[in-house]
């Protein structure tokens, strides 16, 4: 259950983070920073950092952390310490490639929206919309259809602009 809430508070932190630097072990590290360094949560992500600093290939990644979760768990697959670690793999395998790091988030399995949406995001403020690669934003045609009340369809542009300007307030 906390690491559920620590989850949230990890990506909340990464993602402020990533409007303020583009170094991506920063940006992981200022979401650890908003979590207890005892959790089952930051420990986890800690042991990633430390095989991609140790220079495992993605691929030896992803078999250690499939030691240890079970993809055909109807408990691992969905579970928040697996999937932050699939999302930590990806952001740092990725390199700052959006389309490789997307590629990486969701080649595992588990959590795929999910996994696939967070390093998306995070990478995305990184970046900025316009180092995004064409083929990801053309097809979506700056338009958003949602079960949101009052945004039912948007421009894409709109929203992020109403999201700029609620923050800056």
């Amino acid at each position: 259950m906390k690491n559920g809430i620590y989850g949230e508070m990890w990506v909340a932190a990464m993602l402020a983070a990533a409007y303020t630097t583009d170094n991506i072990d920063a940006v992981i590290r200022a979401g650890l920073g908003e979590i207890p360094s005892t959790s089952r949560l930051h420990e986890s992500v800690e042991c990633v950092i430390g095989q991609h600093n140790r220079g495992l290939s993605y691929d030896e990644a992803i078999a250690e952390l499939s030691k240890r979760w079970d993809e055909s768990s109807s408990h691992d697959w969905c579970h928040t310490i697996s999937n932050a670690m699939i999302v930590t793999i990806s952001l740092l395998w990725g390199g700052g490639d959006f389309t490789k790091t997307l590629g990486y988030a969701v080649m595992p399995g588990f959590d795929t929206d999910c996994n696939g949406a967070t390093a998306g995001s995070v990478l995305g403020l990184i970046l900025g919309a316009r180092a995004i690669p064409d083929a990801w934003t053309s097809p979506l045609n700056d338009t958003l259809l949602t079960g949101v009340a009052g945004y039912h369809e948007v421009k894409i542009s709109d929203v992020a602009k109403e999201t700029v300007d609620l923050m800056s307030r």
